[in-house]
């Protein structure tokens, strides 16, 4: 990975500002998140400190500092979300998995994050299941969604 880092790294000009974000976005593709090793070289080869760099990066739903599970959950918490009861939803989840949005479980099949809007303002709550979209997500649902995902990544 660390390889993989420096390839991607060098292929943007050393010290020019405006290519953090293009350049986070690179190694958050080809690694699935953003390490510490990561915003450290980053902020040597752009010449910007690491609390510039997370600062920006964490402004950003887009951006990871943990591996994603095998399944991993976006769950809309945008306004016209939330008024259809995102929030139960994200309880629900929460409930059902054993860890926070952000995290990631033990085994490595799950994780979610609560994002601000995915863009299917009229048919919410919205999930991202992989980028698969579920509309009109109720509590109610995430019991056997869990469960069929559960199946499908192989824990118990």
């Amino acid at each position: 990975m660390a390889e993989d880092l420096d390839v991607i790294i060098k292929k943007y000009r050393k010290g020019k500002r405006e290519d953090l974000i293009p350049l986070l976005q690179e190694i958050q593709e080809k690694n699935g998140f953003l390490s510490e090793d990561a915003i450290v070289k980053i902020g040597n080869h752009l010449a910007l400190s690491t609390t510039k760099i997370f600062g920006l990066a964490t402004f950003y739903d887009q951006f990871r500092f943990f591996p994603a599970g095998k399944i991993h959950l976006r769950i809309c918490n945008g306004t016209s979300c939330f008024m259809n009861g995102s929030q139960t939803v994200i309880d629900k989840i929460r409930e059902e998995t054993g860890i926070l949005p952000g995290q990631t479980t033990r085994d490595g099949n799950f994780s979610y994050e609560v994002v601000t809007c995915m863009g299917g303002c009229n048919n919410g709550p919205v999930i991202s299941v992989n980028g698969t979209f579920h509309t009109h997500v109720s509590p109610a649902m995430i019991p056997d969604l869990i469960k069929k995902l559960k199946l499908i990544s192989g824990s118990d």
